[in-house]
């Protein structure tokens, strides 16, 4: 990247959260999923969004540039994405992929500061399916059983069929993905094993929805592998939120942020532009 800069907040617990700026025009924060970072989870994506936007990169808690913290329940990463929301001083776009669905849904519904949400294939685990369900326990503990053993790389290589379809996979071996996104894997884990140890207020009850008053475009891939669940979640979603888009994407799975950005970053410039013209009547 080239003009960046760095920009920092404390979350509520003290924990830092910091992520590379770049670009110009109003603010667009991108929060990273259940894996990845801020840097490497949007960087075929940028490239499309930087003429028109200043795009923020956070890294939640134990991961990319923030600090780290014991606590990586739901409330935590919700309260690290509001913080640096917030830090930030002008009404925001945020966008959030897979797990940092919620989290961003959260922070939409805590903060002001947030003028409207898009959520690439955010997962609701309290709507997945049986069968979908064993597959990913499955795949969470041939990776758990990877990452303990140092094996970071094989631990990436079980994620993979797990959420990426055949298309994307090749797509995916033919860069770095799992030599770059390996030492990933136990930022993941610790937030799958914070996630189902939580039994307290989440962002995606249905009260707590029901209090988001932003425009939110939840998006889906057409050829998802896991067109289920994330068919179920956004229709979950959809029943509580008041003002509330649905958009899918034809030919593309849940890494269209990586291997095919550019019909994810037109939706997403249509969508901001279009949530951002009262304030500018």
């Amino acid at each position: 990247m080239t003009d960046e800069r760095i920009h920092r907040a404390v979350s509520a617990d003290g924990t830092d959260i910091a992520g590379r700026v770049q670009g110009r025009g109003p603010a667009l924060v991108l929060v990273h999923g259940g894996i990845g970072d801020g840097d490497l989870a949007w960087e075929a994506l940028l490239p499309h969004l930087t003429d028109r936007f200043t795009c923020y990169l956070p890294s939640t808690r134990g991961r990319g540039l923030s600090g780290d913290n014991p606590d990586h329940s739901p409330v935590r990463l919700e309260e690290d994405v509001t913080a640096f929301v917030e830090s930030i001083g002008a009404p925001v776009c945020l966008v959030g992929w897979s797990g940092s669905g919620a989290w961003v849904l959260g922070a939409a519904a805590r903060s002001r500061s947030v003028a409207a949400v898009a959520a690439y294939e955010p997962g609701v685990m309290s709507v997945m399916r049986e069968e979908d369900r064993a597959r990913t326990f499955a795949a969470l503990a041939t990776m758990g059983t990877a990452t303990a053993e140092g094996r970071f790389v094989d631990a990436m290589r079980a994620f993979a069929p797990w959420i990426c379809t055949d298309d994307e996979i090749a797509a995916l071996a033919e860069t770095d993905f799992s030599a770059r996104w390996a030492g990933c894997t136990l930022g993941m884990l610790r937030f799958i094993q914070a996630d189902a140890a939580y039994d307290g207020l989440r962002s995606t009850d249905p009260a707590a929805l029901r209090t988001i008053g932003v425009p939110v475009l939840l998006l889906r891939g057409g050829q998802t592998l896991l067109d289920s669940w994330f068919t179920d979640a956004a229709r979950y979603i959809a029943q509580y939120v008041t003002d509330v888009h649905i958009r899918e994407l034809p030919g593309v799975g849940h890494f269209a942020p990586l291997v095919a950005p550019s019909p994810l970053a037109d939706e997403l410039i249509s969508f901001f532009e279009s949530a951002r013209q009262p304030s500018l009547k």
